[in-house]
C-alpha cells in the first residue's frame, strides 16, 4: 500500500508489480517472404507479360508479441505459437532495455503455445499457478506488448472459466476476462493478484476491430502441460481415447431419466480404439473421469 498527503494508507498493484514486469517480455518477430505481382492471378496477363515478369520480390516483414519467462535459470519464455509462426528471426527484449537472439524449442499449435529460450543473466521469472483454484471474480491483471506499447498493465477480473468451442484453438478451455486485451497482447501475462501466473493472452472477441471486454487467456495448467512435454520430448504427445462425445442436455437427461444429472454422451465409440477395448459403448454417459 501506499499513503495520500494525509498519511492514509491507498490499495496500489505497483508493489506486485515490480517483482512480475521483469519476466514480461516484448517478442519481435521478422521473416522473409515472397512477393509476386498480383496482377499475375489474371491468366489475360500472364499469357501476355508472363515472360517479361520480372521474378518475384522478397519482402522482409516485422510483427510483435509478448512472452512470459517462467524459468530464469534456464531462460525459459512461453508464449504463443500464432507469435512466432511463420518468424526467421525472433527477439525477446526485456524491460531493462536488454534484447536477446531467441531460439524456438518447440511448439504445440493445437493450444496455442511456443516455448522459446534465450541466453542471459539475471533474468526474472513469474511462477505459475495452479489455475483450477481460479474463480469467476477474482482480480486479474494482464501484462504484455499491445501495440507494440510495452509493459501495458490492464486490470479486470475473470469474466468465465472453461469457454470452449470457439472455434479459435484445436483444444480450448479459456479464461474468460475483461481485463483489456489487445493485438500485441498475445502470449503476455494474466496474473492473479499474488503475481503469480494464471493464463497466457491469446485472444480477444472483436467486432468492431477494438478492444470490447472479452478476451481470453490459456490456463496455466494446460500451458503448463505442454511446457513440459516439450521441454522434455521437443513436441507435444496425445493419447486417444476413441469417443465422439456431446454434451448431457436437459433433454437428454430426461431421456436417460437421469434428472440434473451433469456430464456428456458417447454419440460414436471407435473400433479397436482403448475406449472400445474398455468396453465403453454408444449411449453410455460419462459423469466422471480421473475423480473428476
Amino acid at each position: 500500500p501506499i499513503a495520500d498527503g494525509d498519511g492514509k494508507q491507498l490499495p496500489s498493484l505497483a508493489p506486485m508489480l515490480e517483482k512480475v514486469n521483469p519476466a514480461v517480455v516484448n517478442i519481435s518477430t521478422f521473416a522473409t517472404r515472397q512477393e509476386a505481382n498480383p496482377l499475375m492471378n489474371d491468366p489475360f496477363f500472364r499469357h501476355f507479360f508472363g515472360p517479361h515478369q520480372r521474378s518475384p520480390q522478397m519482402r522482409r516483414s516485422q510483427s510483435a508479441g509478448s512472452g512470459v519467462i517462467v524459468n530464469a535459470s534456464e531462460g525459459t519464455v512461453i508464449t504463443n505459437f500464432h507469435v512466432i509462426d511463420g518468424a526467421d528471426e525472433i527477439k525477446v527484449s526485456l524491460n531493462d532495455g536488454r534484447t536477446f537472439d531467441a531460439k524456438l524449442v518447440g511448439s504445440d499449435p493445437d493450444v496455442d503455445i511456443a516455448i522459446l529460450d534465450i541466453d542471459g543473466g539475471d533474468l526474472s521469472e513469474v511462477k505459475m499457478a495452479d489455475s483450477e483454484r481460479t474463480r469467476v471474480g477474482d482480480f486479474v491483471v494482464a501484462i504484455g506488448n499491445p501495440f507494440g506499447l510495452g509493459q501495458t498493465v490492464t486490470t479486470g477480473v475473470v469474466s468465465a472459466i472453461g469457454r470452449s468451442g470457439l472455434g479459435i484453438e484445436g483444444y480450448e478451455n479459456f479464461i474468460q476476462t475483461d481485463a483489456s486485451i489487445n493485438p500485441g497482447n498475445s502470449g503476455g501475462a494474466l496474473v492473479n493478484l499474488n503475481g503469480e501466473l494464471v493464463g497466457i493472452n491469446t485472444a480477444i472477441i472483436a467486432p468492431a476491430g477494438g478492444n470490447v471486454g472479452i478476451g481470453f487467456a490459456i490456463p496455466t495448467n494446460m500451458a503448463r502441460h505442454s511446457l513440459e512435454q516439450i521441454l522434455e520430448h521437443g513436441e507435444v504427445k496425445r493419447g486417444q481415447l476413441g469417443v465422439i462425445i456431446q454434451d448431457l442436455t436437459p433433454d437428454l437427461a430426461e431421456a436417460f431419466e437421469l434428472g440434473d444429472q451433469q456430464g456428456v454422451v458417447v454419440s460414436e465409440v471407435q473400433k479397436g480404439s482403448a475406449a472400445d477395448d474398455a468396453g465403453i459403448e454408444q449411449g453410455d454417459v460419462i459423469v466422471e473421469f480421473d475423480g473428476k
